[in-house]
C-alpha cells in the first residue's frame, strides 16, 4: 500500500494526534481554577466523536485488492515438530537416566582423627 507507514494507514496517525492534543488540553484545563475545568468534558467529547468518525466511516473500502499475493509455505513444517519431538524425548530420557547417578552418589565419611 503506497499510503501506509509500518504498515499503519494515515487515520491511525490522525487518532493518534487527535488524542495527544486532548489530553494536552486536558491537562492544561485541569490546572486552570473555577468552572474552566468543566472544559475537559466537551474536549474529551470532541475527540470521542472524532474518533468514533474514523472508525465507523473509513476513507478507503476494507476489501482487498484483487492482485494474489505471494504466499511462503513452510514445507518442513512437520518434519521440523517431529525432529523436535525426537531431541525433546532423548533429552528427557537422558536426563532421568542420569538423575539416579546424581543422588544416588556414594558420599564417604572423613576420620575424625588423622594420626
Amino acid at each position: 500500500m503506497a499510503g501506509t507507514v509500518l504498515e499503519v494507514g494515515s487515520g491511525v496517525f490522525v487518532v493518534g494526534v487527535v488524542w495527544i492534543v486532548a489530553l494536552v488540553f486536558g491537562t492544561m484545563l485541569l490546572r486552570a481554577s473555577g468552572s474552566a475545568k468543566l472544559g475537559i468534558i466537551p474536549v474529551f467529547l470532541l475527540a470521542l466523536t472524532i474518533t468514533l468518525a474514523l472508525v465507523f466511516f473509513p476513507r478507503s473500502p476494507e476489501t482487498t485488492p484483487t492482485v494474489k499475493e505471494i504466499e511462503i509455505v513452510d514445507t518442513l513444517f512437520i518434519g521440523r515438530y517431529v525432529l523436535l519431538a525426537v531431541t525433546s524425548a532423548v533429552f528427557l530420557v537422558m536426563f532421568f537416566m542420569l538423575l539416579p547417578f546424581h543422588f544416588l552418589e556414594p558420599v564417604y565419611a572423613k576420620a575424625l582423627r588423622t594420626q
